[in-house]
């Protein structure tokens, strides 16, 4: 990443942080100042997207011309993004201990959110099954594709077309309710982009590593 993206980076969170917890939002029934859990919950999950799509590109990227440095690139994409998506599950546990009274009420959105993570650690578990680098690589390449596909309905599809009480699903309006408020708006959207660049940053950097720890070990074996 660029300086001057690693400096926004760094900018936008520590403003979310203290603007998240500091700056006035809306008194709602129930939800209270749990609805503060929005700037972190929320933008995790968008992060876990983007980079699951990033991973997905790379792997449609390496089965039309494989090579190490695009197997690479899928895989630490998947691996940030997976951070993500646990923390992302973590805070909205939080969240829904406070707000439903248990961290795991079988929410339609946390069942499609727990069973997709599940098909991404699927993901590692095929990779380090398989010790033949070539064949790994393209066989998780696959199965890349197929779990994103399979992301997509269970966290922003089935969700909608069942009774939930998450905000924004089975016609529950209370994410627009949030989303629409002007002074959370000027906290949620610095957040997402703040939390998408931090993503991005950390998968950079352990993309570099694996790279480099490639070179050396290429060069040693000379």
């Amino acid at each position: 990443m660029k300086t001057w993206l690693k400096i926004l980076t760094v900018a936008l969170l520590i403003y979310t942080v203290i603007a998240g917890f500091l700056f006035n939002v809306p008194r709602l029934n129930i939800v209270n100042e749990t609805i503060r859990s929005l700037y972190f919950h929320v933008p995790m999950w968008f992060g876990m997207v983007v980079l699951f799509l990033l991973s997905t590109i790379h792997s449609v990227r390496y089965l039309k011309n494989p090579s190490f440095e695009r197997d690479t690139y899928a895989v630490e994409y998947a691996n940030t993004g997976l951070i993500l998506g646990l923390l992302g599950i973590t805070t909205g546990m939080i969240w829904a201990n406070y707000t439903w009274g248990s961290p795991w009420h079988g929410d339609p959105k946390q069942n499609g959110a727990a069973i997709a993570l599940l098909v991404y650690l699927a993901y590692f578990v095929l990779r380090g099954s398989i010790e033949n680098e070539d064949q790994r690589a393209r066989l998780s390449a696959v199965y890349n594709i197929f779990a994103f596909a399979a992301m997509i309905p269970l966290i922003f599809v089935i969700p909608r077309m069942t009774s939930s009480m998450h905000p924004g699903s089975g016609g529950n309006p209370g994410f627009n309710m949030y989303d629409l408020d002007s002074k959370m708006r000027m906290v949620f959207y610095p957040a997402v982009v703040g939390w998408i660049l931090l993503g991005v940053w950390i998968a950079s950097l352990r993309i570099r590593t694996r790279l480099l720890n490639e070179k050396i070990l290429n060069l040693e074996n000379e």
